[in-house]
């Protein structure tokens, strides 16, 4: 038999010898997942206005790729990659398959508007029209509205000799104003179109308007250009284009430089909206000399424009969504709370009893909130120590740790600012921390702390115990609702000591690597990878001696190529293998002598899949491990992640059986990767099976007694 050692090199170096074939492009697998996305928006299984919602989520998703990872493909072609993705392509090969994918996605998005959502929306009240389709009425109320609620908030910006070209910030919707002028023949004029929050679609009311009491709009765009005779005055108006500029957004902070870590991130943030120009949107009615000019003032290129025949900026369509029509939305349902949590006063008493799992959006926030909040005003409790990452607005988690505060806890809470897209709100919240006497930690230089972790010391009368929630998603009540995520609670002695030394390891110094119970990426001083591969050639030796090799993960992304690699490697010895990975998935499978015995799947419903289980048969002693790591390079290198062992066999089964199982039995929303990185839906079957909406019905089952 072989030795550990021998089989992990085996592994290691099989990365070295793979063709770049048996690897799926990252980016493309990217566009994959995005795709599956649109096809929920297509999909008329869904409420109306969930579809509405399904393509915002689309175009939002564009445009973060756009300014993260397009925008670094463009920086990496024109500067040089330092070394290429385990697929082989060059950014240049990969800049070309992103486009030769995303160009035809575009047109399906902008067509399930038009020749979908919006007369399916028509037919429900909800009239979204063009300035020429407006009654003479109408269109005086919409010259009202722009008088007193748009004129006064807008600038045109003229571009010739003496004025300069405009500055275009990021994302910023914009109008190419041409005018006639008798001495200076034509000139070129932008206007941008303000952002007010809720008001891309503006919505014409008021008793001297037909149909008033529809849901009637217009884009706010429409409205600006209809009436800019009142920008222009005595102007001899020609026409006018809408634009959008993409900008790059993935700057890079020099911690080790850096002072104040806070000041430096608030002064980063602002590269988002002044970056490089990675992305012109134009309309197809635009002239092909403006489109030109623009291009050439933005330094662009041909293949970083992008024409198109429906409204620019679609996640604006999120407002839609938003509208109060209870019968076109997915009906709601009363997430279940487990018995023992439902009262703050006794719910360190029932975890002192046992484990509990919850399972978000079908198990209520609540009891995360209420342990917490107990924590604060709880005369026993010593300290609280928490891991912050998205927290979101009026946030009832950092309410009670500053209350905590204030009732005269220790309070100590790592807020990570460098959270992409959600710095401004955490270093909102890191001061209001600040402010209340918290002591707050903003992360490791070089590394993000992604963990979610949180942790309870009480004085009881055998001594002080520790109390500790462990998730797979942030500690943010609005996300509780929308994504699927997997929650802890314990007083289990090793957990805590876990957690303890944990937490000094972020706040102090620490070159720990071995954790009792813990699987920690962090670093230099974490070994997840290797824990991961070890257990991997566990499953494989048990299978050569035994049969019956199995391995189950469900996560979000699956690119590390030394994991990729040691997964072939199973599969090669026989071991059978599914993964279900909502989004982004290096591995091929299916490929004759690397992956036969592997199976992709992903699952794009009503909430984002966001838990990370990874199952283990182990010859019939089943191992589960949930937490908040991804198997991609930057979570194992570059984040601080934990992983943890479903210690109580009650709950271990009911992941096994109930939420795992069920999962990968899906025949509704479950598509199948094929070899070529494509994916296909799967037959339904006699008894079709909702996985999320069994999770609903079925929810709280996982409780256990």
């Amino acid at each position: 038999m072989e030795t550990d050692r021998t089989i992990h090199q085996g592994v290691s170096d099989s990365v070295l010898h793979y063709t770049p074939k048996v690897f799926y492009n990252r980016e493309l697998s990217w566009i994959q997942f995005n795709r599956r996305v649109l096809e929920e928006a297509l999909d008329k299984n869904h409420p109306l206005l969930e579809r509405v919602k399904f393509l915002s989520i689309f175009s939002n998703n564009l445009d973060e790729f756009v300014m993260i990872r397009l925008s670094g493909l463009w920086r990496q072609a024109a500067t040089g990659a330092l070394e290429r993705p385990p697929d082989g392509l060059s950014p240049t090969e990969q800049i070309a398959g992103v486009r030769s994918e995303l160009i035809p996605l575009l047109k399906q998005a902008t067509s399930c508007w038009k020749d979908h959502l919006l007369p399916e929306l028509k037919s429900e009240g909800i009239i979204i029209s063009g300035m020429d389709e407006l009654s003479p009425e109408q269109r005086r109320a919409a010259r009202e509205i722009f008088i007193t609620d748009i004129f006064p908030i807008i600038t045109p910006m003229a571009f010739d000799i003496s004025h300069p070209f405009p500055f275009i910030s990021n994302l910023s919707l914009n109008l190419a104003v041409i005018i006639n002028d008798k001495r200076r023949g034509r000139l070129f004029s932008r206007v941008k179109v303000p952002r007010i929050p809720g008001q891309r679609f503006v919505r014409l009311i008021g008793p001297d308007v037909p149909g008033g009491n529809e849901q009637q709009y217009v884009l706010l765009e429409d409205v600006i250009a209809d009436n800019l005779d009142l920008l222009y005055p005595g102007m001899d108006l020609v026409a006018s284009y809408p634009f959008r500029v993409t900008r790059d957004a993935d700057f890079e902070i020099e911690e080790d430089e850096a002072s104040d870590l806070l000041s430096t991130i608030e002064e980063s943030v602002e590269h988002r909206r002044i970056g490089r120009a990675v992305r012109l949107e134009v309309d197809s009615s635009i002239p092909e000399w403006i489109r030109e000019m623009l291009a050439s003032k933005l330094g662009l290129n041909p293949e970083q424009v992008d024409t198109s025949t429906g409204p620019l900026g679609m996640a604006d369509l999120m407002e839609l969504a938003g509208i109060n029509r209870p019968e076109l939305k997915d009906a709601p349902f009363l997430p279940s709370v487990p018995e023992g949590l439902g009262s703050e006063k006794t719910i360190f008493r029932s975890i002192r009893k046992r484990d509990y799992l919850l399972y978000h959006p079908y198990d209520s926030f609540i009891p995360v909130v209420s342990f917490i909040r107990q924590a604060a005003r709880d005369p026993d409790v010593l300290a609280i120590k928490q891991t912050l990452y998205r927290v979101g607005q009026n946030s009832p988690i950092v309410e009670a740790l500053m209350e905590a505060r204030e009732q005269g806890k220790q309070v100590t809470v790592l807020v990570e600012l460098k959270a992409r897209f959600d710095e401004e709100n955490n270093i909102i919240w890191a001061r209001a921390l600040e402010r209340a006497g918290v002591h707050v930690v903003y992360g490791l230089i070089g590394l993000k702390v992604h963990a979610k972790l949180c942790m309870v010391v009480r004085r009881e009368s055998g001594g002080l115990v520790t109390y500790t929630h462990l998730g797979t998603g942030n500690y943010n009540a609005q996300t509780a609702r929308v994504y699927t995520d997997l929650g802890l609670f314990t007083a289990d002695p090793a957990v805590g000591a876990d957690a303890a030394d944990l937490f000094n390891a972020l706040t102090g110094y620490s070159a720990k690597t071995e954790y009792r119970t813990l699987l920690v990426s962090h670093g230099k001083m974490g070994r997840m990878r290797e824990d991961l591969i070890s257990r991997i050639e566990r499953e494989i030796r048990i299978h050569r001696e035994y049969g019956k090799g199995y391995i189950a993960f469900k996560c979000n992304s699956l690119v590390d190529p030394d994991l990729i690699a040691a997964l072939y490697h199973a599969s090669r010895e026989g071991v059978t293998i599914h993964l279900q990975v909502r989004g982004i998935c290096c591995l091929r499978p299916g490929i004759p002598g690397f992956s036969d015995t592997i199976t992709v799947s992903s699952i794009i419903g009503r909430f984002l899949e966001h838990t990370r289980i990874y199952y283990f048969r182990n010859g019939g002693d089943e191992e589960v491990l949930i937490g908040s790591a991804d198997l991609m390079p930057r979570n194992l290198n570059g984040r601080v992640e934990i992983l943890y062992p479903i210690r109580d066999p009650e709950i271990r089964n009911a992941v096994i059986k109930t939420i795992l199982h069920v999962h990968l039995k899906d025949t509704v929303k479950l598509r199948l990767m094929n070899k070529d990185g494509s994916y296909s839906r799967v037959e339904p079957g006699a008894e079709p099976i909702d996985s999320q909406a069994w999770m609903i019905q079925h929810r709280g089952v996982w409780h256990g007694n």
